[in-house]
């Protein structure tokens, strides 16, 4: 019952009590248990998912695939039961279930490979993860996730690893529109579908009820967007969903400016942003330029009231270090060279001469009392810093160069030095000097437009979908097409609006399209150096047309050549890598500046990691019998925050990684404990044991750290979070 039948009914029960008929109110509350309030639909419509890529096993309850050339019909929507299994042959019989059509069909024997295993959304399944590559440009930070999977399955796998931990969730589901936009039991949903609206209602349900499991309560945020066709309906199911929101409101992004017609109707401009807040969470203060006006056009100062004050935001000072795909040594020998730091003061005392490039820098002998910095990348490759010795000497003595932090895990120091606009922003007063630091470096703050919590209405041209969503895309990955993609800026600015204070939040997006999210969030830490994660789930679904023609081929999914053009493989994967890299899947730098609030070449990429991963189907026996543990392996490195080394495979005794340790044998428990205690790093410990007051032992003797159970834990959280789907 949402929050305003709850207040209805219990405004009737308190007039019955004050008129005096107790009875009367004991009636109201019987009759409103009874009966749903609010938004009615049918919740119970069923669901059928497939599980491409598990193995069949007897038992399964599995629909059989139309034959290669051959369009899907209503006979292979049918269920059949697995009796057996034998050479590569199944044999079915007919499955009978309330929730689907009899089928009457005789039994039959059926090849593997032309049966497909199908489990009902209330079913508990027990997944893992395959890594499919990964790209590594940032040695210690988080990785950004990308998993290619049913994002229902996805999501109750997150609940292993998240539940209660994520900071927002940012979501752009299927808008059922009534043009073919997405599916439903393997079937598109058109506009002349009499029950459209309850299968999207009911789609969309079950996934945000898994989706609570994963915010934080005390502190979180929920982006959901939408456009006119079902945000009423959305509005109204998230108020039944979540009754513990404290508060839920609707965000205008105008993504067209000349608006796109809807035949005799008006034409569509704009799209909604949902958000709803949970605990303490509130909206963030950014500048109001950046939602509310034309980027570079001065809108009438903003009123000194409690809403705005002025920007406190750091000015920005460059990394010298040069990134991107032309930073190697070899494209500008001349700008190799080292840099002489005084540790004890932090500061910059001597620079070096450029060094040939027949010559090994490491048998350059350091300075007395100096420490020698060379451009050199986190993974060890050589680079170039980004300005010469002259340069940098005037920087210097304009106190616009200087030694930035110290990260003491990787023994490394970051040089930072203010770019030339940076400079001239200063001269024109756009930037405040403020006093020296005792290096000799200025101290400085950013004048200009005030900050404030965002309005309800963003119409700046950075939200254009077409130039900075479908346009972009192009950019980085080509002609590789996907339908309608957010603009990077719109999808940006939701986000930062919200975790603008959170350098290390975790963000979660299970409907990832084309992997906006993520670039998102990694644009997020480049602009205020944090760590920030973000964990993408897109399927791998080819479009409508191209499925038709891959089916004239001869082709199904799950086929080499069909999986190549799906979303996760065809563009989400590309994308990503592409915006970590700088370089087109083709190898070719990408063009282009990024705009607005962090302007740098797109061909600089950013210092970030991203694994990609496949959700996989496990067998319950394998795991609990402990022979999946490489299956399950990703989902214990994820929960320990997805940094660092994963831990693949089973060892005697134990084994550590860079963020957890997993006790594989309880004979070494003793060393164990010893020395994850010594390991200020490890922040989860796994336990493999089913004896209870073995575990409970090594829990009292960590406290602190997050100590799991294995493989009890992970087979009762799919089990908890079937048993919620349907609460």
């Amino acid at each position: 019952m949402s929050q305003t039948a709850q207040a209805v009914v219990q405004n009737l029960v308190d007039r019955a009590v004050k008129l005096g008929d107790r009875q009367l109110a004991a009636d109201i509350r019987a009759f409103a248990a009874q009966r749903q309030f609010g938004l009615v639909f049918e919740h119970n419509r069923p669901e059928r998912l497939r599980l491409y890529g598990k193995p069949i096993m007897e038992g399964d309850v599995v629909q059989v695939l139309p034959e290669r050339g051959k369009k899907e019909d209503s006979s292979s929507q049918l269920l059949w039961l697995v009796n057996a299994v034998r050479g590569g042959v199944a044999d079915l019989k007919p499955y009978q279930s309330p929730s689907y059509d009899e089928n009457e069909c005789e039994p039959r024997s059926v090849a593997v490979d032309d049966v497909v295993p199908v489990a009902e959304y209330d079913q508990p399944i027990y997944a893992g993860l395959k890594e499919t590559g990964r790209v590594e440009r940032a040695g210690d930070k988080p990785y950004q996730v990308v998993i290619n999977g049913e994002n229902y399955h996805a999501l109750e796998t997150l609940a292993f690893a998240y539940a209660g931990k994520v900071d927002c969730i940012y979501i752009d589901p299927p808008y059922n529109t009534g043009a073919r936009d997405w599916k439903y039991n393997n079937d598109y949903v058109d506009g002349s579908d009499a029950y459209r609206h309850s299968k999207w209602l009911a789609f969309m349900e079950r996934r945000l009820k898994l989706a609570k499991q994963l915010l934080n309560p005390n502190d979180s945020v929920l982006i959901v967007t939408i456009d006119e066709k079902e945000y009423a309906r959305l509005e109204l199911l998230l108020e039944s969903v979540f009754p513990n929101a404290t508060g839920i409101q609707t965000v205008s992004i105008t993504i067209n400016k000349n608006g796109v017609a809807r035949g005799n109707q008006f034409k569509r401009a704009d799209e909604y942003a949902v958000f709803c807040f949970f605990g303490t969470a509130a909206p963030c203060q950014v500048d109001r330029r950046l939602y509310s006006v034309e980027f570079g056009e001065l809108e009438e100062k903003v009123a000194d009231d409690a809403s705005s004050s002025r920007s406190q935001r750091k000015v920005r000072w460059e990394w010298l270090l040069r990134g991107g795909p032309n930073a190697a040594r070899t494209a500008r020998p001349n700008l190799f060279y080292p840099i002489y730091i005084d540790e004890e003061t932090a500061t910059i005392k001597e620079l070096g001469a450029s060094l040939p490039l027949e010559q090994d820098w490491t048998k350059i002998p350091t300075k007395t009392g100096l420490r020698a910095v060379w451009p050199i990348r986190t993974d060890g490759r050589e680079a170039t810093w980004r300005i010469s010795q002259n340069a940098l000497q005037a920087k210097l003595d304009r106190g616009c160069a200087k030694v930035g932090e110290y990260n003491k895990k990787s023994n490394r120091y970051s040089l930072l030095y203010l770019g030339d606009s940076q400079e001239e922003r200063l001269k024109n007063g756009e930037i405040k000097l403020i006093g020296k630091a005792e290096d000799g470096s200025l101290l400085l703050e950013e004048q200009g437009e005030r900050s404030a919590i965002p309005t309800t209405v963003w119409s700046g041209t950075q939200f254009s979908a077409g130039e900075y969503g479908s346009r972009y895309i192009k950019k980085f990955i080509g002609d590789r097409r996907f339908t309608f993609p957010k603009s990077l800026y719109a999808t940006e600015l939701s986000i930062a609006s919200v975790v603008a204070d959170k350098p290390d939040a975790l963000v979660v997006d299970f409907f990832s399209g084309s992997g906006t999210t993520a670039h998102a969030v990694m644009r997020l830490n480049h602009q205020d150096g944090g760590r920030r994660r973000s964990i993408s789930v897109t399927n791998n679904e080819v479009s409508e047309d191209e499925s038709k023609k891959l089916t004239k081929r001869g082709l199904r999914q799950g086929d080499p050549e069909w999986e190549a053009l799906g979303i996760c493989q065809y563009v989400t994967k590309p994308r990503v890598t592409a915006a970590i890299t700088g370089k087109t899947p083709e190898g070719d730098p990408i063009k282009g500046d990024y705009k607005f609030t962090d302007e740098f070449p797109m061909a600089d990429g950013f210092e970030e990691n991203a694994v990609f991963f496949d959700l996989t189907y496990e067998d319950p026996d394998a795991v609990e019998l402990g022979v999946a543990f490489e299956e399950i392996a990703p989902l214990l490195w994820l929960r320990a925050g997805s940094r660092g080394s994963i831990i693949k495979h089973e060892q005697p005794g134990f084994a550590m990684a860079d963020a957890y340790a997993v006790l594989f044998d309880f004979a070494s428990v003793g060393a164990f404990i010893d020395a994850v205690k010594q390991n200020a790093s490890i922040g989860c410990a796994y336990v493999i044991t089913d004896d209870t007051a073995r575990y409970a032992s090594v829990k009292a003797q960590l406290p602190g750290l997050d100590v799991v159970r294995l493989y009890e834990n992970y087979l009762q959280s799919f089990k908890i979070a079937a048993e919620d789907a349907v609460r």
